[in-house]
């Protein structure tokens, strides 16, 4: 095991303080090559290696000819409306991609919900920063009742699944969140490109629409740099 870091991780780590802390703001451009090499004593090879484990951290995006801009901004997103919507208010664009769409039985999860089919549709997407890093993995299960069920044919309207849910007159109104920490397993860390044991949020949230009837259940894998909890009390008991 290496006793220290190395230069270049030494010079990521001041920066992500940094950018973490917001003194360096969202949107806002990072000094030079040159600069920062002169800020740190070190060649340009060892600032722009520095800048290379930024842009894999999601911390920040390299664009030619025009430098390095921070992606971080610290805020808490709404996902009431999907990751894509709070992502994007937040200036963070980002591509999905779909690993998986089936139609699956899951007994299990049918017997939790009280739900007299077995039948779901699966959805499994991997979430991208455009020109950075994977930031979340996604696993969604939706009833598989009229259109729905053609979803693994058809694909999802307008790649989202909240837009395919109400197509088939199904909104979400309510429902219940739990989130813990937890390594990413050997295939999770290959599709996000991390090692092996790195802590992501693990949440799962199950929603219904207003009548109490099953809308959705995901089980989303995120990385911590750019997702946070905000949870809001009433009351002094404990």
């Amino acid at each position: 095991m290496r006793g220290v870091n190395l230069k270049h991780e030494r010079i990521a780590s001041v920066l992500a303080r940094e950018i973490r802390s917001g003194r360096v703001g969202h949107g806002d451009q990072l000094p030079g090559e040159i600069e920062l090499a002169k800020r740190f004593a070190v060649s340009r090879n060892t600032v722009r290696s520095a800048l290379a484990v930024l842009t894999e951290d999601g911390l920040i995006t390299t664009r030619t000819g025009k430098g390095s801009f921070v992606l971080f901004d610290g805020r808490p997103l709404d996902d009431r409306l999907g990751w894509t919507h709070a992502l994007a208010e937040q200036g963070v664009e980002t591509q999905v991609r779909v690993l998986r769409l089936a139609l699956v039985q899951d007994a299990r999860l049918a017997d939790r919900l009280a739900m007299e089919s077995p039948d779901f549709v699966v959805i499994e997407r991997l979430r991208v920063i455009v020109g950075g890093a994977a930031i979340s993995i996604e696993r969604s299960r939706i009833p598989a009742l009229g259109h729905l069920r053609e979803l693994p044919s058809r694909g999802l309207l307008d790649d989202s699944i909240t837009a395919s849910l109400s197509q088939a007159g199904i909104h979400l109104d309510h429902g219940r969140q739990r989130l813990r920490g937890r390594p990413l397993d050997a295939e999770e860390a290959a599709l996000l490109d991390r090692p092996v044991g790195t802590w992501f949020l693990h949440t799962r949230r199950t929603s219904w629409t207003a009548d109490d009837r099953f809308a959705e259940q995901v089980d989303s894998l995120l990385d911590p740099l750019h997702f946070e909890l905000s949870l809001n009390y009433n009351g002094t008991s404990r």
